[in-house]
């Protein structure tokens, strides 16, 4: 239902700070078809990270990452919620295999998602979510490499204001932490 003139004021106020969001040089977002039954109001952003423009592929991929944050309102509330706006995050990323054998993998990656929502001081309530990774092994005539890993992150929390860049930054965070990017600003030595 986004878009349109009949949108309450803090909705709207929310998907303006969404846009304010300053993300890492690799990330690419914008906005996606939201959600149309979750919620009175809903809006989405995609974010994906963007590889070099080469024809060549590397032997030794980064892989691929990707991942939606979604705005849920309700004018009315939702008790479940603790509030009226919640944030939804999907974020799935490939991984090498030395990382995807670490048993530690989903708690550390469940700290990348608060460590990043609170150096931003989001005033927030009612986070929850769930960190899984996956080992898929291909057999036979298919396309791909023969195993492949996966993180996948799935999570949710109230913001308490309509200030929203803070947690899209947060959410762009782990996305580059999940697809192993270097911090902005530092440039990884070639192999």
């Amino acid at each position: 239902m986004s878009g349109s003139s009949a949108e309450p004021a803090p909705f709207r106020s929310a998907i303006d700070s969404m846009h304010t969001a300053s993300v890492h040089p690799q990330i690419e977002i914008g906005p996606i078809r939201p959600p149309q039954r979750l919620a009175p109001y809903s809006y989405a952003i995609g974010a994906e990270v963007r590889h070099a423009d080469t024809d060549v592929v590397s032997e030794e991929s980064e892989g691929d990452a990707f991942g939606r944050l979604i705005l849920l309102y309700d004018p009315a509330g939702d008790e479940a919620w603790n509030g009226t706006m919640r944030l939804v995050a999907y974020i799935q990323a490939d991984l090498d295999e030395d990382l995807a054998a670490d048993p530690l993998l989903p708690e550390v990656a469940w700290s990348w998602l608060v460590d990043a929502l609170e150096a931003h001081h989001e005033p927030l309530t009612a986070l929850g979510g769930t960190v899984t990774a996956t080992s898929s092994v291909r057999y036979g005539d298919i396309a791909g490499p023969p195993r492949a890993h996966q993180l996948e992150m799935r999570a949710s929390w109230t913001a308490k204001t309509t200030a929203l860049a803070g947690h899209v930054e947060a959410f762009c965070e782990v996305l580059a932490y999940a697809a192993g990017l270097p911090p902005a600003g530092i440039t990884p030595l070639g192999r």
